[in-house]
C-alpha cells in the first residue's frame, strides 16, 4: 500500500514545479523557496490541510 496518496503527490509535483518556475514562496516570510527539500515539504503541507493520505510529522 503506498505511503502517500494522489492528492499528495499531485500537491507536491505543483509545489516542485512552482519552485522551479521561481513563484514558489514560503509562510510567512513569503521569501522564494531555493530547495528541492522545501518545496516538497510545502507541498506535503498542503495537502494535509486539505486531508489528504499523508503519514503525520516527525516531531
Amino acid at each position: 500500500m503506498p505511503k502517500y496518496g494522489k492528492k499528495a503527490q499531485q500537491k507536491v509535483k505543483k509545489a516542485v514545479h512552482e519552485m522551479h518556475k521561481g513563484t514558489l514562496k514560503s509562510g510567512r516570510s513569503g521569501k522564494k523557496v531555493t530547495s528541492m527539500k522545501q518545496a516538497v515539504a510545502i507541498g506535503l503541507s498542503e495537502a494535509r490541510k486539505e486531508g489528504a493520505k499523508v503519514p503525520n510529522k516527525n516531531n
